[in-house]
Order: C-alpha cells, then structure tokens, then sequence
C-alpha cells in the first residue's frame, strides 16, 4: 500500500483556545516573548504544500509583506467564489475533502493546514488531519475565535512530544488509529 502524505495543523492559539480575536486580530501573540522562531523553520521544511481558507488568504495578504510567505510550496486557497489564477497561489472552489484526499495520495512532503476554522473543521470532521503541532500562548483573550469549531466527530489524539520556546508551549499529537 503506498505511503499518504501527512496533514498537519501547524497553527498557534490563546490558552482559552482562540486564534485571533473576534476582531480577527493577531496582535496579542506579538506580546508574548518567544525563543527564536518558536520551531517555524524547523516545521517549515518538511512543508511542500500549504492550504489556506479564503479569510485566512485575505489576511496574510493584508499583512503587506514584501514577498507572499509561502514561496516555492504548492498554495491552494479554498473558497466558494471564482478567483483568477497567480503566481502565488492555485484557488479551489471544490470539496475540500475530496481535493485533501487525492491531494494525500500524490507524491509529496508535508501539507501544512494553515486555517481558518471553517477549513479546519471540513478536515476534522472528514478525517483528514494526521498531526496536531498546537503552540500555546499564556494569554486568556475572553472572546475570541475559537480553533475547533463546534465538531461531531470524536477524535483521540497521542501526544508525541512538547517544547518550549520562551512563554509558548508547543504540543505534538498525532491522530490515533481506530483498530478495525
């Protein structure tokens, strides 16, 4: 049986579970002190492939950075809107479980899960995500949005390993098996 590629959420949350707040800021993770880049590059290169929701595209983009962030790897951009194609980034107005899924079978390193929700819960809920890698930060934000969305699937994780970098903790899961 051939070997399927690996997705993993990489992704960064308030200690109360939110990734931003309701305003859909990203700020208050700039406040915390971190260690270097907090195992970014380390996961960064085992990455070929990122996938994005729309909301989640907008954002990095509104960031006006000097280059899109995720040159060189194979970017696909979620949405129910047409988009025209660029250089940057493949726009996908299909099932997202079914893209995930031929996506998994093809040859090819790590497919990162970059967000948002909606995206994250489509995968969750499919069955899709392999691997867990959660940075928490010591901040309670009250409101905020939430990582997991409301799920009905039930899903064990094992925890592999944690880290610290400055005030963050990262945790490594990965998906555990049901025997058949």
């Amino acid at each position: 049986m051939p070997q399927t590629r690996n997705v993993t959420l990489f992704i960064a949350m308030s200690l109360d579970g939110c990734i931003a707040t309701s305003d859909h800021s990203l700020d208050w993770l700039e406040q915390v002190e971190g260690e270097g880049d907090n195992g970014y590059e380390k996961f960064y290169s085992t990455v070929d492939t990122v996938l994005l929701g729309r909301k989640t595209y907008d954002w990095i983009r509104q960031l006006a950075l000097p280059a899109f962030p995720y040159e060189g790897k194979s970017a696909f951009v979620f949405s129910r809107d047409h988009h025209p194609e660029n250089d940057d980034v493949h726009w996908i107005n299909e099932d997202p479980v079914s893209f995930v899924r031929s996506l998994k079978a093809s040859d090819g390193g790590t497919i990162w899960l970059v967000g948002g929700g909606e995206l994250v819960k489509t995968l969750y809920e499919a069955g899709l995500i392999d691997s867990y890698i959660i940075t928490i930060a010591p901040v309670l934000l009250g409101n905020g949005i939430p990582l997991f969305l409301t799920n009905s699937r039930h899903q064990e994780l094992e925890l592999l390993n944690s880290e610290r970098y400055g005030q963050f903790i990262q945790l490594y899961y990965k998906r555990k098996t049901r025997p058949d």
